[in-house]
């Protein structure tokens, strides 16, 4: 029945093609010249299929896991460099029809607080957030067609794009909220989201029916098939992800990755970003209940075996993983951290505890302690969207990344945003690290009129010029 082209969810999804897949790389993770071969082909930059990056997943050789973290080192390097794209959880409302049993929001809690916040109260959240320098959010809310209706989403994406602080903007809010019809992504797709993202949890069909006992996202054909009506509804960027610890690792890592060879063999191109968040707790939620928690050094072998399987596709991990945890991936693929997260609603200006999170934040980091951490690891913390706004999204974005081009639009980007950040947000000793890395970066830029803008527009920023993209 496997089929990566059909629009069926248990086609696309194959239960039968994972169990074969997992069969097969039981049995072959110990044949060196395969793996050799597949790390071959790895290095190319080509991406693997679910079947090969199974394989490497498997192998337990410690000489063969130095290679894999090589080889994803060197991936992220050639297709992201040293950019980390940052961005910050924006929690509307934790009103919930669900019964997801991984979730403080599911609908039988009676201990957490139900919030909604007003128009007024997301202009005082987004404030605070441009205070801290964020361009870049992501909308979370409950599913629920009473209390967050889709027209409520649609006001606060309004309201959001409309404020301008000092010289603070929100220039990209993607939006995470629950499988839609296709109407309703071209609504979603209208109000000028960036990435429509939608956690899968687990591909496992009878394990997702167990722990989504009642309501909409219940129905497992429904949650799987909606990156297609996304894609379908005109939004050219769409974000997968599963929620390791719900079920065995192995199996959603399969289908996570048939998933992303699904989207690209159906519509051209796969996930703009993956996700890859572990199960941790929150108030009625223990960790001690799911038996398949990840391990962090199997935490970092799925963060490089996926690097190498999708190298295309942006890796975003967030503050539920510890700063330690979060150093330690960075280098083997991920492009995309968040900073200065609040899990609550209403928690970066009204002051509610955290009694309303929806996960328990690890690092807890402000954002300017994040940036100045980064930069001394020689990273760029980005706070890029020119991509989105200059419409090089999908299949135009894809095709710069694979042929190079991007190289000279996201790492100037990635300088002129730091330069904004460095002059409006920052401490003075991250001013410092910032200027002195900026400067160091600036011979690396490939393209020579490239390079001489970037010095210019650098440079009017100082003066208080805003707002400048390749």
């Amino acid at each position: 029945m496997y089929n990566p082209k059909s629009s069926c969810a248990t086609e696309f999804i194959d239960h039968g093609e994972i169990l074969s897949t997992l069969e097969y790389a039981a049995a072959n993770a110990g044949d060196r010249k395969l793996v050799d071969a597949i790390l071959e082909k790895g290095v190319l930059g080509k991406g693997l299929t679910h079947r090969e990056a199974a394989v490497l997943l498997e192998c337990d050789d410690p000489e063969v896991w130095h290679r894999i973290a090589g080889t994803a080192r060197e991936i992220k390097q050639r297709f992201y460099g040293n950019r980390i794209v940052m961005f910050a959880p924006l929690y509307l409302s934790n009103y919930c029809v669900n019964g997801c049993v991984y979730c403080p929001y599911h609908a039988k809690n009676r201990t957490i607080p139900r919030r909604k916040l007003t128009q007024e109260e997301i202009r005082r959240e987004v404030t605070a957030l441009q205070d801290m320098g964020h361009k870049r959010l992501a909308l979370e809310a409950g599913e629920d067609p009473v209390n967050n209706p889709l027209e409520y989403i649609l006001e606060s994406i309004d309201t959001i794009y409309g404020i301008h602080h000092r010289n603070g903007a929100i220039r990209r809010v993607n939006v995470n909220i629950a499988a839609m019809t296709v109407d309703n992504y071209r609504r979603l797709r209208d109000a000028g989201i960036g990435t429509y993202i939608l956690f899968q949890e687990t591909y496992h069909k009878e394990n997702y029916e167990r722990l989504h006992p009642r309501g909409p996202k219940s129905d497992y054909a429904w949650h799987t098939e909606a990156m297609d009506r996304a894609m379908e509804g005109g939004i050219d960027d769409v974000g997968i992800g599963v929620l390791y610890g719900l079920n065995t690792y192995r199996y959603d890592f399969v289908g996570l990755l048939m998933h992303a060879e699904h989207l690209e063999a159906r519509f051209g191109v796969g996930p703009h970003t993956v996700s890859v968040p572990r199960i941790c707790a929150a108030d009625d939620i223990s960790k001690d209940d799911f038996p398949d928690a990840v391990s962090d050094e199997l935490f970092a072998r799925i963060v490089a075996v996926l690097r190498i399987a999708v190298p295309y596709t942006g890796m975003i991990v967030s503050t539920r993983e510890s700063a330690a945890v979060r150093a330690r991936v960075l280098d083997l693929g991920v492009s995309q951290l968040s900073g200065g997260s609040r899990t609550t609603v209403g928690g970066y200006a009204s002051g509610h505890p955290e009694e309303t999170a929806q996960f328990d934040v690890s690092d807890r980091r402000t954002l300017d302690e994040v940036v100045a951490w980064l930069l001394d690891t020689g990273h760029i913390p980005s706070f890029c969207t020119a991509c989105y706004r200059e419409g090089r999204t999908g299949d135009r974005f894809m095709t710069l990344l694979k042929n190079g081009q991007i190289a000279n639009c996201c790492g100037p980007n990635a300088m002129l945003t730091l330069m904004e950040y460095l002059q409006d947000y920052a401490s003075e000793t991250t001013r410092e690290k910032g200027l002195r890395l900026i400067e160091g970066q600036l011979d690396a830029i490939p393209h020579p009129k490239v390079r001489s803008m970037t010095r210019d527009y650098l440079e009017r920023i100082r003066k208080g010029e805003r707002d400048f993209r390749f």
